[in-house]
């Protein structure tokens, strides 16, 4: 139980916890924590909805386990509805899932997760049922996971940035960021620039085995780094008189991306359901887990704005101080996010690389693999050097993907399941209600997200890594 309840936090504390004092911002003082809450508890929820409807489908077809894509196959396959069961393959997992949570690559799992069931239902819309699969989705797998890559880049970068240019002012003695006044000595396509060849040694290694022992090693900094955080954020907290207890409309919708971005466990509450050898105590470390996730976000992101407020930068670690000792957050989030990118680049080359060796003789296989891999990597960081906003692409991120699945497919789910056998109108208006309001949450936040991203880059935004001109 006590693992089971580790992998459930692992499932939830990524590189998104980092941006919730800045979410914080956008909602407001007061809004922010409440909205917090109230996500938090519809994701709960969903998570439940969905571990129900998984145990009604193996009980209606006699199966040990079914994981969050086939409940929504299986679902619209026996549902009553023809059009339904005619596009029953929009829930289809894709073949790699099970290689990929038997090495315990938790992230890339619900990553690949996610976009295989929504993109099979959006192009499902636009193609033939024939032409439907296997390479549209993977072309936009591969986008988006490398996509993902790119931000890694970016945060790398930023935090490289202040620690390399910092240096010769750090001292033992730890003073708040704003009295720090520094120009800029090289640009921070430099640092992605100096990552970029490290990061193509790393993808070299194509071992699964050896992938989760750096997934472990990244656990362990993030675990360090987050105590230190805590440790400087929780001293000397001004009083907030000064913070606005509700934002703007218009960054609150970037405030729903960072937040619902965050909650990325949804899609494997089944696989460690079915992992622990007493799957009915489940119950207990669902609630357990998630209470203490969603505290930890609560306090993480209220007692960081109240910390730095309006200097609240798009990764509390551009926050800290200028010393050794938080120097070193720096450095371990850092490491463990380089470690994660070999995770989330498995993907794209696993798609890629199979068709590419399948184009040359056997004496170049070598040769094409490293190459494609190489490829891949440097269009990563190209695709960082040119966005370079951090904070918009992972509001972006949760409202296209994450709050479809954690609070618009579930709901659906529930109903295409048990609306024939006598759901109750008050549990169907529910259903209908949390899907709309995730539905409008990815509309507007996306299209808020993208707005942002087209306006031009203020000067003392675009830094942030908190070293002015």
């Amino acid at each position: 139980m006590m693992q089971t309840l580790i992998h459930l936090l692992k499932c939830n504390i990524g590189t998104g916890l980092l941006g919730l004092p800045l979410a914080i911002k956008n909602a407001g003082l007061l809004v922010g924590p409440v909205s917090l809450l109230a996500i938090g508890v519809l994701t709960v929820h969903c998570m439940v909805i969905l571990l129900n409807c998984a145990h009604h489908l193996s009980q209606r077809l006699h199966k040990t386990f079914v994981n969050y894509g086939e409940a929504t196959m299986y679902s619209l396959e026996t549902c009553p509805n023809t059009w339904l069961r005619t596009h029953a393959v929009w829930g289809r997992v894709s073949l790699l899932l099970p290689r990929l949570e038997c090495n315990g690559l938790i992230s890339t799992h619900r990553n690949l997760l996610l976009l295989e069931i929504i993109l099979m239902c959006v192009f499902s819309f636009c193609l033939p049922l024939p032409f439907l699969p296997r390479y549209t989705v993977s072309f936009l797998l591969i986008i988006t996971q490398l996509g993902f890559c790119s931000v890694y880049f970016m945060f790398m970068a930023e935090n490289l940035q202040q620690m390399v240019e910092e240096a010769h002012v750090t001292s033992n003695i730890c003073q708040p960021r704003e009295i720090l006044v520094l120009t800029p000595i090289l640009d921070i396509r430099v640092y992605m620039l100096t990552i970029l060849p490290f990061l193509i040694l790393l993808v070299f290694i194509q071992n699964l085995k050896v992938l989760s022992i750096f997934s472990t090693l990244a656990n362990i900094t993030t675990l360090g780094s987050m105590a230190l955080i805590f440790e400087y954020i929780m001293q000397g907290i001004p009083y907030p008189i000064d913070l606005p207890l509700m934002a703007n409309w218009k960054t609150f919708l970037l405030f729903f991306g960072t937040a619902i971005f965050t909650f990325e466990g949804v899609g494997m509450v089944l696989p460690l359901k079915n992992q622990m050898k007493h799957p009915q105590q489940f119950s207990f470390v669902l609630y357990l887990g998630m209470s203490i996730v969603i505290i930890l976000y609560m306090c993480l992101g209220t007692l960081g704005y109240m910390k730095f407020g309006s200097d609240t930068q798009a990764s509390i670690t551009l926050n800290l101080p200028n010393c050794w000792l938080y120097q070193s957050v720096k450095l371990m989030y850092s490491i463990g996010i380089f470690f994660t990118y070999a995770l989330q680049f498995y993907i794209p080359a696993e798609i890629i690389i199979p068709f590419a060796i399948s184009q040359v003789s056997e004496s170049w296989t070598l040769f094409v693999d490293l190459s494609v891999r190489s490829a891949l990597v440097c269009l990563t960081c190209v695709s960082a050097i040119l966005i370079p906003r951090l904070e918009l692409v992972i509001s972006l991120v949760g409202s296209v993907s994450s709050s479809a699945l954690a609070l618009i497919i579930p709901p659906l789910l529930e109903i295409v399941i048990l609306y024939s056998e006598d759901m109750s109108y008050v549990t169907i208006a529910k259903d209908i209600m949390i899907s709309i309001l995730g539905l409008l949450g990815c509309i507007f936040g996306t299209y808020q997200a993208l707005y942002e991203l087209t306006q031009p880059i203020n000067h003392s935004m675009a830094n942030s890594t908190g070293i002015h001109a």
